[in-house]
């Protein structure tokens, strides 16, 4: 291949369909994910209840999906094992995104920082249901004590894909912050995302 820039959209995806869907053309089927989903990305970080209602997406296909939104959430997460310095939401932001943003169901996660603020962990906290995860205050204080952080920043995504917090989301970040503050971990934000966006509670002063 000479130049892969060059390919159109739906060309990329109907190359790596063929890596999945052997001997068979795979032009319809890259042109309908597109048109279902309206890009590239869209058709690859689609949820799974809806790629399976496409019309010649396999097991072989949905094997190949899961194990690419794992590549990239991984790729995403390199700030962890770099121990980047957090100084910007969109860090946190881009890796949660990539791992939570297209997922069916709301998981709570958090990213734990040293005292100069360095990425030392990121960690799943709890996996709920389509609206809601059930995570208690001492679970939160546990792992940051475990990682011997100093602070940690506080990440569930919105499967419906509005990422404005409720009532609920807000009175669970003062509930954290202040049981954090008894025992010297600072929230440094709550990052609500979903596949198009995030919302930080630091960044709109809620925190």
């Amino acid at each position: 291949m000479d130049n892969p820039r060059a390919l159109a959209d739906y060309e990329v995806l109907e190359l790596l369909l063929g890596y999945v869907n052997v001997r068979r053309d795979n032009k319809p089927l890259a042109k309908e994910l597109l048109q279902r989903f309206g890009s590239l990305r869209g058709a690859l970080l689609a949820r799974e209840e809806e790629l399976r209602g496409v019309p010649g997406i396999g097991p072989g296909a949905m094997e190949f999906v899961t194990l690419w939104r794992e590549a990239w959430a991984r790729f995403h997460e390199q700030p962890v094992r770099e121990r980047a310095l957090l100084n910007s939401p969109e860090i946190v932001a881009e890796m949660a995104r990539a791992r939570l943003g297209a997922n069916e169901r709301e998981e709570f996660w958090m990213a734990l920082v040293d005292t100069k603020n360095r990425l030392i962990g990121w960690e799943q906290v709890s996996q709920g249901t389509i609206d809601h995860a059930v995570i208690y205050p001492r679970e939160i204080i546990s792992i940051a004590i475990r990682h011997k952080a100093s602070g940690v920043i506080l990440v569930h995504n919105h499967p419906a894909g509005d990422p404005r917090p409720s009532a609920e989301d807000a009175a669970f970040t003062r509930r954290i912050a202040s049981a954090a503050r008894e025992v010297d971990v600072r929230v440094l934000d709550h990052l609500v995302v979903t596949a198009g966006g995030y919302f930080s509670f630091q960044a709109e002063g809620m925190l």
